[in-house]
């Protein structure tokens, strides 16, 4: 009976890391979407953050089930909670590619971002991808250095975000308030996986020290 619970609690963990290999992409395609003005794409992002969301809710019912029915303590029990937790990063994750996304397809067919911002935005879109990828390697590994060198990651997307409010805010902008706009609501989005990233990576700590970060 044990082994099938720590099968399950295994397979919970697969799932998670699996599950931000799908966020990934879907990060990756909004990116494209709005750089290339590609609706087509934009709209499959769209349309798959409710598989994304199916995902989520089904590793968070199997994580309750178990949280009911085996009554976890210790290490376990800290297993259970995170998972619940970084589900939640995960989810929100996909949220924010599906807006990026709906920027997009509403700006279409003309580019959201100025030209001149697209260096800007892909290195967004790049720092999120690797901090997406480095909170699932966390996950998988349980490894608690890494957590702490993500942080060094989220400092960069940061930096990013506040050179493109510089820019957005300069006398020298020259593409109007809508795009203006869009680049403030896109700075958050991508600066927001980047948080839910470290999140994830904090629960990891948590998980592992039994201590909050």
């Amino acid at each position: 009976m044990r082994d099938s619970y720590y099968d399950q609690l295994d397979t919970i963990v697969d799932d998670l890391v699996a599950l931000a290999g799908t966020v990934r992409g879907a990060v990756a395609e909004s990116t494209t979407a709005l750089l290339d003005a590609d609706a087509r794409l934009a709209e499959a992002v769209i349309a798959g953050d409710a598989a994304i969301d199916e995902v989520t809710d089904g590793i968070e019912e199997r994580a309750l089930l178990l949280l009911a029915t085996q009554q976890p303590v210790a290490g376990d029990l800290r297993q259970l909670v995170a998972t619940l937790r970084m589900v939640g990063d995960l989810e929100r994750m996909g949220d924010l590619s599906a807006h990026v996304a709906k920027i997009a397809r509403m700006r279409v067919p003309d580019p959201a971002v100025p030209s001149p911002l697209h260096p800007t935005i892909r290195s967004m879109a790049m720092v999120a991808d690797s901090m997406i990828d480095a909170a699932a390697r966390i996950v998988a590994n349980r490894d608690v250095v890494a957590a702490a060198r993500l942080e060094d990651e989220d400092d960069e997307m940061d930096r990013l975000r506040k050179d493109l409010f510089r820019t957005i805010l300069s006398d020298r902008w020259e593409h109007g308030v809508e795009p203006a706009i869009d680049l403030a609501l896109l700075g958050r989005y991508y600066e927001r996986i980047g948080d839910h990233a470290v999140s994830m990576a904090r629960r990891v700590v948590y998980l592992v020290t039994g201590e909050l970060a």
